[in-house]
């Protein structure tokens, strides 16, 4: 295929993750970018928790029994479609802090990220943590004030906070009229027109809107919207006072966020934060190896597995390996090496994917997420490549700060728990950890945080047959260790040693202070910090 082909392409490929705090509307989002890219017929789903009568609609990107129960978003998910001449590779990632890993995971697939807030909240805990993460990789972050169709906090206020927490200069695209009941649209401020809007049911439908010039003024049926839109008038005389022009460069190198305000329940907003993201999220570009050297877009065929999900379909029970294209031009059939196996594996069955569904795909470019289906040994973090090797830099495992021993309760299901424990460990669900001497019929599951307990317990139970019984282990704090250190380590009160499936070796302590006493008197021992500790 020539080069420019493969450029060209790329071009149009726009991959973003969306990231917030639980409950500040990440998924309903998610769920109206699928409405206007014409995805949905019936309406955008709402995120709750399913009532007996079965009467909520599920959403597209929350497709797990599990997260139709509790109402959140546990797994990340991803969603291709097209937008105009665009096509979007949507990731959307779980909010919960117990599923940071899942999160961190993705966005080392993404070009960019679009971090929603609520709008009478702001920034919350979950937000700094996550935006920390896009700020290490340098990903440009686009930014959506949620719910402004409810009472909310002064909007100038919240363009303080991001500048204030997380040292981001705000640059608002669009501007509210109005909030709560009395929203009536916004004030694009690049296009100079403001947006006027018209309520539906939930966002059901697409929502129809009145585009009115500026500088033809806004006829004012009632005292509330002239009130309020002298109110928005006098913040963007502020705003245009204050500001500089819009720097496309400060935004891709994460200086700078586009604010933009609005309801992704009742669709305000959204068609313009689309088209928006369109426009600026950059095209998939050279991307760094392990040695820090670019691997251009035509370079021989390159990509990264990001995630790793098995039993999506339950009338098949297959696995399914997510893939980043990196560089190069994906053709299904090809047989492509996993870099850390140094092995070979066909590609017979490759998809596109929207949330559950799928569809055969026969090639991909690079910014493109496809799906391969019984990829056996593939895992989180491998390369995998045609004809010229690379290396990725290594996606870190975070530190667990919750034990669980895990054991199954009907001994004539050994097999099947053994089976779903390495696929759960294989697809990062939790971490699986192995005393020296008592095998696999004792694991220990570590985690970030308890949810993931309550995953892994159900995934057992109901994709593998596996009736399980999961107890909380007292110990609360993990560090990397050597063998030299286990031998010792293994002899004191209060810390075990325990293996990972990648032959990672960690110290296991009751209590954080019991692991400074053990590190002061024994400054000899290999106790190494992890990642997303703190």
């Amino acid at each position: 295929m020539p080069t420019h082909d493969i450029h060209a392409e790329t071009a149009r490929r726009r991959t973003f993750a969306i990231i917030s705090h639980p409950d500040a509307g990440k998924t309903t989002l998610t769920e109206k970018f699928l409405l206007y890219g014409g995805q949905l017929t019936s309406g955008a789903g709402a995120v709750k928790a399913a009532n007996k009568a079965g009467g909520t609609k599920a959403v597209t990107s929350d497709w797990m029994e599990l997260e139709r129960q509790r109402g959140i978003s546990i797994t990340s998910t991803v969603l291709q479609f097209q937008y105009g001449d665009r096509v979007i590779n949507l990731l959307d990632t779980p909010g919960h802090r117990d599923f940071s890993e899942d999160t961190y995971r993705v966005l080392a697939a993404a070009d960019a990220a679009v971090m929603v807030l609520d709008g009478a909240k702001g920034i919350e805990s979950q937000t700094r943590k996550l935006f920390e993460v896009c700020r290490d990789r340098e990903i440009p972050i686009v930014t959506f004030i949620n719910k402004w169709d409810r009472p909310g906090r002064d909007p100038l206020e919240l363009l303080d906070e991001i500048e204030d927490q997380l040292v981001l200069d705000p640059h608002p695209i669009s501007w509210p009229v109005g909030d709560g009941d009395r929203f009536a649209g916004v004030i694009n401020r690049h296009a100079q027109e403001f947006i006027g809007f018209t309520r539906t049911a939930r966002g059901a439908t697409i929502v129809a809107e009145e585009i009115t010039p500026l500088s033809d003024g806004l006829d004012t049926d009632n005292s509330a919207l002239a009130d309020d839109w002298a109110t928005a008038q006098e913040q963007v005389d502020l705003l245009d006072a204050a500001s500089t022009e819009f720097d496309l460069k400060r935004f891709q190198a994460g200086e700078l966020t586009p604010v933009f305000f609005g309801s992704a329940l009742t669709n305000f907003g959204v068609r313009l934060l689309l088209d928006s993201l369109a426009e600026l999220v950059p095209a998939p570009t050279a991307r760094l190896d392990a040695n820090n050297e670019p691997r251009l877009i035509d370079s021989p065929f390159s990509a990264m597995v990001f995630k790793v999900q098995a039993n999506m379909d339950p009338a098949h029970r297959d696995r399914v390996a997510f893939l980043r294209i990196c560089s190069g031009q994906f053709s299904r059939g090809m047989t492509l090496i996993n870099g850390r196996t140094d092995r070979q594996f066909s590609t017979k069955y490759a998809h596109t994917v929207l949330g559950r569904d799928r569809a055969t795909t026969d090639e991909a470019w690079p910014g493109d997420i496809i799906g391969l289906i019984s990829t056996g040994e593939l895992r989180p973090g491998d390369a995998v490549y045609d004809t010229e090797p690379v290396t990725w830099p290594e996606v870190p495992t975070f530190a667990p700060s919750c034990f669980a021993q895990a054991t199954c309760s009907d001994t004539a299901k050994t097999k099947q728990f053994r089976n779903g424990i390495r696929q759960l460990d294989s697809e990062g669900v939790v971490q699986v950890l192995h005393r020296p001497g008592r095998g696999e019929s004792e694991p220990i599951l570590a985690a970030v945080g308890p949810l993931q307990f309550d995953v892994a317990e159900h995934r057992l139970r109901n994709e593998f047959g596996a009736p399980v019984r999961v107890e909380t282990a007292s110990w609360t704090t993990a560090r990397q260790t050597d063998e030299a250190s286990a031998t010792t380590l293994e002899k004191m009160s209060g810390v075990a040693v325990a293996q990972r499936l990648d032959g990672e070796l960690l110290a296991l302590f009751e209590s954080p202070y019991w692991l400074a006493r053990v590190a002061d008197e024994h400054p000899e021992l290999t106790l190494n910090r992890m990642v997303g500790e703190g």
